[in-house]
């Protein structure tokens, strides 16, 4: 599960206000390089939580990896910013494109009813009388 996914999932099950975001546990992660593609970076910017992104990296042990703030249109359009390891936009891309979690729990922070993470696919199935009516 890319970290992406982890922005966008959130907990439906009965008594839960909003689900999100869901806090991660994780066992095992890993690192799958992928090309970098600054439109799509630059278009999903606007749609990702940037507070829960940053605790999701932190929860990795990757506290440096992204600032505090989100990175600017103009840090993400830099000349050279793909090619640049250090740059906003790499940043970004390897938060949300190269870090695959395999192994863990995603928790809903109202219910405390944890998602297992298993061979990099969460389970967010309930069972039925858990599903909000």
């Amino acid at each position: 599960m890319r970290l992406l996914t982890h922005n966008m999932l959130a907990s439906n099950a009965r008594g839960a206000v909003t689900g999100y975001p869901l806090k991660l546990q994780v066992v095992k992660w890993s690192t799958k390089e992928a090309e970098p593609n600054p439109e799509f970076l630059r278009g999903m910017l606007p749609k990702i939580d940037w507070p829960a992104l940053v605790a999701a990296t932190q929860s990795l042990g990757l506290p440096e990896l992204l600032p505090e703030a989100a990175p600017t249109d103009a840090e993400l359009s830099a000349e050279g910013a793909a090619a640049d390891e250090g740059s906003a936009l790499r940043r970004l891309h390897r938060a949300l494109l190269e870090i695959h979690i395999e192994e863990g729990t995603l928790v809903c922070p109202d219910t405390d009813r944890c998602f297992p993470i298993s061979r990099g696919v969460p389970n967010m199935l309930l069972h039925e009388d858990e599903v909000r009516n």
